[in-house]
């Protein structure tokens, strides 16, 4: 049960990885593409769903998953526990620049009335466009955290067999 919570986080850590990447190759270039009119079709076309309902769950997943990991293998190689602390550090991070500096100005694109004028748009989409790309590399770091751990767990694991035999 503990690796298959381990193995989850890792699987969940990396989703939410490659979707942050996918939305800087291909929504954030989309929206940039054509401002105003890339801003008003993005409108459009997330009024229904958006890429926030895809966070709002799989963020917080990936949290907990690392959270009860961090929990589980307290006791393994100390290693382990600090590289699964910084990946839950990264994780947290990433949701706490989401809300801060991500969720305003999507929100001023895409919902705010009346549109801004273009200039703001063209600034809130390029600082939208920067900045996700340092998001990424948050969550990048705490994936291979995640796998400096699960390396550690195993190494212990194994020199802990190793001495009982």
């Amino acid at each position: 049960m503990k690796k298959l919570i381990l193995f989850t986080s890792v699987a969940l850590a990396s989703g939410v990885l490659f979707a942050n990447v996918y939305n800087s190759m291909v929504n954030a270039v989309a929206t940039d593409s054509d401002i105003p009119n890339s801003v008003m079709a993005a409108r459009e076309f997330f009024k229904t769903v958006n890429p926030g309902n895809f966070f709002r769950i799989f963020s917080p997943a990936t949290q907990i998953f690392t959270l009860m990991s961090l929990i589980l293998f307290w006791r393994t190689a100390k290693s382990a526990r600090v590289f699964l602390g910084i990946a839950l550090l990264c994780y947290i991070s990433g949701d706490i620049f989401a809300f801060t500096y991500f969720h305003p100005r999507s929100d001023l694109m895409f919902l705010s009335e009346p549109v801004p004028d273009d200039e703001t748009l063209r600034r809130l989409s390029s600082e939208w466009s920067t900045m996700n790309w340092f998001r990424s590399f948050v969550l990048f770091v705490g994936v291979v955290c995640l796998f400096l751990a699960v390396d550690r767990i195993y190494s212990f694991k194994q020199k802990t067999h190793q001495t009982e035999l």
